[in-house]
This record gives C-alpha cells, structure tokens and sequence, in this order.
C-alpha cells in the first residue's frame, strides 16, 4: 500500500474541453484507488493550443501539446501529466517516463456528415465533397482512395470543428471516434471509417500519464490504470513511430489487434499525395510489442518507406 500523504497528488492537464475531460476521468480514476490521498488537476496552455492558424503539419510536431506539461513535472510543479497518447512524442525528456497506458476507446476515425448529406458514406459522396482534416495521415490515405473528393485543413477544438462542419464550410470532416465519443457527440458519426480506408494514428484512443522517473510513489499509483492489451499495442505502434521518426508530419498509419493470445500489428507509410502507399503487417508476443513494432519499421523502409519518408522530410524543410 502507497503511504499516505498530506500533499495533494498535482496532475496537469491541458485547458481544451477534450484535455479536460480525460485529466478528470483519470483524477477520478484515481480517487478512487486512494481514497486517502488528495488529487487536484493544474491547468495550462500549451503551444499547440496557442497556434490555431496554421496547420499542424507546418510548425513542427515535437512536443506542441506536451512541452509545457513537461516542464511543470520537471519543475516539481505537478506530479504527472494526462496525455491524449497520439500527442505525446515516442522520444520523452530526460527525467519522464510513460508511467501507464489506460485502456483504449475505439481508435477508429470517424466520418461526421454535414446535414446535407445525411444518409450517404464516404463511398457514396459526389465529386467534389469538401471534406475537412487537419491530419495528413488521414488526408493522404483519403486522397489515395477518394481523388474525386476535395480536402481542406480545419483547425480549432472539436466545438469549433462541429461548427465550421454545421455552417456549411466544410460537407463533412473526419475526426477521431475516441474524442467524439468522450465529448457527448457520438450521436455526430455518419460512419466508422474500416481499417481499409484508414488505418489510425499512433496511440489514437488511449491516455498516456508522464511522471517523473525518480519518484517511486507517483509510478505506483498511476500503474493501477495501465490496460495490458492496450499498452502492448500502443507500445507496437509507437516503437514503429520511433523507428520511422515521424509524426504530424508523416503520414503514418497503424491497426493493432490481439487475437488468440498474439499481437498483429499493420503499418502504413504514405506519400502526401497520397499516390503511394507502404503497407504491411507482423505477428507476434504482444511481451515483444516494441520489437515488433522495431521490427515492422525496418521492414516497410526496406519495401520503399525510407524513400518516402525523405522525400517528406526534403519538403518539410523547404517548406520552413
């Protein structure tokens, strides 16, 4: 048993609705663990938040909604820090760990339909269709499906996406299932997008709780939310990320399943105009999660995926 303490155990958290929600759950979560420990949530803004204007694939992915959550816990001044885990960078700082892994929501994307187009699918959406997406993951498989369909970038929380979606910028946007489901929207989703049209994000769907490396205490109470299953899968899929060094600005897609006992996991690397694909698919211990994900990564570069994955990073610095 964790010894009590008087200090309140400090978590910190994002100020987006979405942030919000998930920080509260795991406090609650938390509670009720240790009913005889204290937990409050401490608040910020981080730069990701900060930059509404441009997309996210033009300013750099490392760290933009984890930095300042960082230097808090390496501060002392939070404890952990509640992460939604697609944001949290494969490489963490010196000093920070990946405490635990909750278990996942459905880490499908969803299709979410302007009322105009109520009762058709992604499949059946005329020429033209303005879909909405700030993920160049998602984009670039889109486009290397629907060429017919037209993309823009959309920026801003999920109430403000909706809004755009509902004032008639956009006919349809894709967002994750996960948020959706979490922010009382469900009833939104048009459609699941299958894992034939979309493979998901690294992470997509699960928490992520950071703590410091050095203090014992905080690691074991976090490590009562850790999901087996869903920490050896995120645990493939962010191995794979590491190994490819992407992130917001690669299109990298991933499809985790355990079945009988072992891991599958499919990886995708694609190029931005969504023209070219690599994709391919391993099986094995979900205990060696991370060499499979190693494992996959070296496999899709040996099929054309360091080729691609050049030719993106080329542009990106260009591009800054």
């Amino acid at each position: 048993m964790i010894a009590t303490s008087s200090h309140p155990v400090r978590i910190g958290s994002r100020k987006s609705q979405l942030a919000l929600v998930q920080t509260e759950w795991v406090q609650a979560q938390l509670q009720a663990h240790y009913r005889d420990r204290a937990f409050e949530v401490v608040t910020m803004t981080t730069q990701g938040d900060n930059i509404l204007d441009v997309a996210l694939a033009k300013i750099g992915d490392k760290g933009l909604f984890t930095k300042e959550l960082e230097l808090s816990m390496l501060r002392g001044e939070t404890d952990l820090a509640v992460h939604s885990l697609k944001d949290l960078p494969t490489k963490l700082p010196d000093g920070l760990v990946l405490g635990a892994i909750t278990e996942r929501e459905d880490p499908a994307d969803a299709l979410v339909l302007g009322a105009k187009w109520t009762g058709h699918t992604i499949d059946t959406l005329p020429e033209g269709t303005v879909i909405g997406t700030s993920s160049l993951r998602r984009l670039a498989q889109l486009r290397h499906h629907y060429p017919h369909l037209t993309f823009k970038d959309v920026r801003g929380n999920l109430n403000t996406r909706l809004a755009k979606l509902d004032a008639g910028e956009y006919d349809a946007l894709i967002l994750a299932v996960a948020g959706l489901r979490r922010l009382g929207f469900g009833d939104r989703i048009s459609q699941v997008l299958p894992a034939t049209v979309s493979l998901y994000a690294v992470g997509q769907g699960a928490l992520g709780i950071e703590c410091r490396a050095d203090d014992p205490d905080i690691l074991a109470l976090v490590k009562t939310l850790e999901h087996p299953e869903t920490a050896a899968r995120c645990l493939a899929e962010r191995a794979f990320l590491r190994q490819l060094e992407g992130g917001c600005q690669v299109p990298i897609g991933v499809h985790t399943v355990i079945e009988n006992g072992q891991l599958t996991l499919t990886g995708l690397v694609a190029s931005l105009d969504g023209q070219r694909l690599v994709k391919d698919s391993l099986t094995g211990e979900p205990a060696s999660a991370e060499e499979l994900g190693t494992q996959l990564a070296l496999k899709l570069r040996e099929q054309g995926a360091s080729e691609i994955l050049e030719e993106i990073f080329a542009t990106a610095r260009l591009e800054r």
